[in-house]
């Protein structure tokens, strides 16, 4: 018998079926993540101008917002330059793509990853704006 053998202990194991310990990641780099993801989506573009943004100088804005009943949710959040995100304010992407053709058609092109049916209005939006126009 060699010594190995009459040391050893044996621990306890935990069933199979409970959860392991999982590391709790802080808010504040959740964040971070969401919005390197929706600035990837967004093709590191402000969504409503078209310029090129840096990370750092770029915004999370909700297309629908949230004192209007928006949510949290990646289909509702896109990447937009400081400037166009005041200038959107707490509109509805209805409203605000009437008033703004431009930033319609830009939205079109850039958010790649919003819902459908905002692209949609988006759309509606700008071929309204053009038909009272002509």
């Amino acid at each position: 018998m060699s010594h190995r053998n009459v040391y050893r202990i044996t621990l306890a194991r935990s069933p199979r079926g409970l959860a392991r310990h999982r590391r709790r990641v802080p808010a504040q780099f959740q964040k971070r993540h969401v919005k390197r993801a929706t600035f990837r989506d967004c093709g590191r573009r402000c969504v409503y101008c078209g310029a090129f943004v840096g990370f750092d100088d770029a915004t999370l804005d909700h297309v629908v917002p949230l004192s209007r009943g928006g949510d949290h949710s990646p289909g509702n959040l896109v990447a937009a330059c400081s400037a166009c995100n005041q200038l959107k304010g707490s509109q509805l992407p209805l409203d605000f793509f009437i008033r703004h053709p431009w930033a319609g058609a830009n939205f079109m092109r850039y958010a790649r990853a919003v819902h459908r049916g905002l692209k949609r209005g988006a759309r509606r939006a700008v071929s309204l704006h053009f038909a009272q126009a002509a």
